[in-house]
């Protein structure tokens, strides 16, 4: 073995050791993994026809929300409406110029935690990690989906989305909502360069 190798190995040694070490002073069985952890941040993506000139859209009107919760409806669309009209479309019953479809979903997802029992008593070597015990925590993801449609052809001209792991508590879900539909529509309308791009 050359020296440089035996460096490497006594690095990763120690650093093991003094892993297990932390580890067996503050938790007892300890928890050495978590995997799959909840992020709590919210994900937020648009997506847009390159080849549309958005300026020449002034009015919008509501085709659909679709929820499972019927006292989201009017949430979602309030917060859309905050959102467009700050931007400079108007709000029309019906023939606006932009048809807007949103769809809200819920689905469960799993954290996985797993726990070893086997570094109690101190760390050496050929003691083993003993028992591994693992658990798993559902949430709930809410995602809103937020399209806009050219209300003459039906063309699909931009979408936008927004997932966040949902509360308990019915206010903080509506605030997430709020601040996830306003990050939505930012930089909305985009604007296109002539090479398709956006600035």
């Amino acid at each position: 073995m050359t020296t440089y190798t035996k460096i490497i190995a006594s690095i990763a040694i120690a650093a093991f050791a003094a892993t297990a070490s932390f580890a067996q002073q503050d938790y007892d069985p300890i928890m050495v993994a978590a995997l799959a952890a909840a992020s709590s941040e919210q994900q937020v993506k648009t997506d847009y026809d390159r080849s549309t000139s958005f300026s020449k859209y002034k009015t919008y009107s509501w085709e659909k929300v679709q929820t499972q919760d019927p006292l989201w409806v009017d949430r979602i669309k309030e917060a859309v409406d905050s959102a467009l009209t700050a931007q400079g479309l108007r709000l029309v019953k019906s023939g606006g110029d932009i048809a807007i479809v949103a769809v809200e979903m819920t689905k469960t997802r799993q954290n996985l935690n797993t726990f070893y029992s086997g570094f109690g008593g101190g760390w050496r070597w050929g003691g083993g990690f003993g028992d591994a015990t693992t658990t798993a925590d559902n949430y709930k993801v809410g995602t809103l989906v937020v399209d806009l449609f050219d209300a003459q052809t039906k063309t699909l001209l931009w979408r936008g989305s927004s997932s966040n792991t949902l509360s308990d508590k019915s206010d903080k879900n509506i605030k997430n909502l709020d601040k996830g539909v306003q990050k939505m529509f930012h930089h909305f309308p985009p604007d296109v360069k002539k090479d398709g791009e956006a600035r």
